[in-house]
């Protein structure tokens, strides 16, 4: 694997995770509400909207080692205009900044419902476009013949969307076996330190009617079956389309006379094949066990086993689907 590119590696694989868990748990919050109630939504989406930020800050982290000094960082705003890494890192921090604000307006629960929802679809599309600048950052690159093809955009939205749905799906069934094991009661001792009990006193109360409450006590168990039937879903048609782009891709890096042979050569490897291995294993057999268990109604344990384990499998794979991408740059010309 090329580890020398891991800043590189884990800064685009969390960020492109992180836009598609937001956008993911935005769409269980759009269609969820309609159909399950806001209390089921809320009680199981935030707490797995709070980890979204903590992803991307570590991935924005992990990119900064890769410039030695990170206050080379701020070079990068004085070519907005030409330079799509300048435009990467701004899409970066505006995506971090309105992911915090989105997630503490939903905590403290300040604003109007209409108001959050406003802010999380331009939270969504401001993550989007995260990618795509993403993307083009090495799409844009002449000189590099691997980079410069319409597979880096396609691969780039496949692991953001294969990524964040199978990272929703381990993360409400997290919630769920934090509750079951009485996690949360062990560290309820959190809640009395005087920062928290700061933070918490802030929140407006927006406590559920009696009626509200019982709907989302009802609705809660239906919310996960079916947004893991969802998740599980998704991951099988994402693994037909990734399986397609990657046979494509490999055929025309093959059929390109002007293509350096470095550049063919990254995906003759022991790792390829691992890669695709680990990628039809966790979104393709998993995901397929995965709905047959919900569908079943098998128990909580073993469900949350294998949305884990299929979301760390995925991971696993693009991760090193992504230190090919890398070992593929081989430049021509100037």
């Amino acid at each position: 694997m090329n580890v020398h590119e891991l800043p590189l590696i884990l800064f685009t694989v969390l960020a492109q995770m992180s836009v598609g868990a937001f956008v993911a748990l935005g769409v269980v919050q759009v269609v969820g509400r309609l159909r399950y109630g806001k209390a089921a939504v809320d009680e199981i989406a935030n707490p797995s909207l709070y980890a979204i930020g903590p992803v991307l800050v570590l991935g924005l982290m992990a990119s900064m080692l890769h410039l030695g000094n990170p206050f080379n960082a701020l070079n990068t705003f004085r070519h907005l205009d030409s330079s799509w890494l300048s435009r990467e890192i701004v899409f970066g921090i505006a995506f971090s900044g309105l992911g915090f604000l989105f997630a503490a307006l939903q905590f403290l629960r300040w604003g109007s419902p209409a108001l959050r929802q406003a802010l999380a679809a331009l939270t969504a599309a401001v993550g989007l476009g995260l990618v795509w600048v993403m993307s083009m950052v090495y799409a844009s690159l002449p000189t590099v013949p691997a980079w410069n093809t319409w597979a880096t955009p396609a691969q780039f939205f496949l692991t953001t969307f294969l990524l964040g749905a199978l990272a929703v799906g381990a993360a409400f069934m997290g919630v769920i076996m934090w509750r079951r094991q009485g996690l949360a009661r062990r560290f309820a001792w959190v809640e009395r330190l005087a920062p928290v009990r700061w933070l918490l006193s802030l929140r407006r109360p927006e406590e559920p009617t009696p009626e509200a409450a019982a709907a989302g006590d009802a609705g809660r168990r239906e919310l996960v079956e079916a947004s893991l039937r969802w998740v599980a879903t998704a991951s099988i048609l994402l693994l037909g389309v990734q399986l397609v782009v990657i046979v494509l891709q490999q055929r025309d890096l093959a059929a390109d006379p002007g293509m350096p042979s470095a550049s063919v050569a990254a995906y003759g490897t022991a790792w390829f094949v691992a890669r695709l291995v680990l990628l039809v294993l966790g979104a393709g057999l998993l995901g397929l066990t995965l709905y047959r268990m919900v569908a079943d109604h098998r128990s909580a344990l073993l469900v949350a086993t294998v949305a884990t384990a299929a979301f760390a499998t995925v991971l696993a794979s693009e991760i090193i689907g992504r230190s090919l991408f890398y070992d593929s740059m081989a430049r021509i010309g100037m």
